[in-house]
């Protein structure tokens, strides 16, 4: 079984985590992608974010009809910081014969060398970058590390091309709950939006 792993706050998610990882599954020939709402990303401290489990309730609804799409809620139920290696490992264990491919941003996997055991990520785990909207293959490769580009040469790291890529961001979508809810319409799947207005989780 091939395993997609998809880690972040999602607060909120929206159609820009959805749509562009429904297809890199097809393109990628992943049996599912298992999106990992973290309780407390390391790299986010400080921020106030929409409850753990109210981030969680939004990524089940917003998967509910989407094939091969699944959420857990290993990170939210670990103490402290989520750390992707731990997770990494997890999986690793409970599916000692899965093939894992770790789906992150561009942005993030040029700074993947400052990562907690950055290495052992790369060993466990196929990484799947998702560039961002615009960015071209050839300026990411060139903005690498020379061990990133060993990666991406090597295969243990791949640029999946052929996605549609949205130009939204849960910033730019909480500034919008908080003024004008009807400006999400198109970027915030219906049952997400119905859950944020009945909690008020982002006036």
């Amino acid at each position: 079984m091939k395993i997609g792993l998809y880690g972040g706050s999602f607060d909120p998610i929206h159609l820009g985590h959805v749509v562009p990882l429904q297809r890199a599954r097809q393109v990628l020939g992943l049996d599912r992608v298992i999106y990992l709402p973290t309780a407390r990303p390391p790299h986010k401290d400080g921020r106030r974010m929409a409850p753990s489990r109210a981030r969680y309730t939004m990524v089940e609804l917003a998967l509910l009809c989407e094939t091969g799409l699944f959420a857990s809620d290993y990170e939210m139920s670990q103490r402290g910081p989520s750390y992707t290696i731990d997770t990494l490992e997890h999986w690793r264990r409970q599916r000692p014969d899965a093939e894992l491919v770790l789906f992150m941003g561009g942005d993030a996997f040029l700074e993947l060398e400052s990562w907690r055991r950055w290495q052992d990520i790369l060993r466990l785990a196929r990484i799947a970058v998702l560039p961002r909207p615009g960015a071209t293959g050839h300026a990411f490769e060139a903005a690498a590390s020379p061990a990133l580009k060993a990666a991406l040469l090597s295969g243990q790291a791949v640029i999946v091309s052929g996605i549609p890529s949205l130009d939204i961001s849960s910033s730019t979508i909480r500034q919008h709950l908080a003024s004008d809810p009807t400006r999400c319409d198109d970027w915030v799947p219906r049952l997400v939006l119905d859950y944020i207005g009945k909690y008020d989780l982002y006036s």
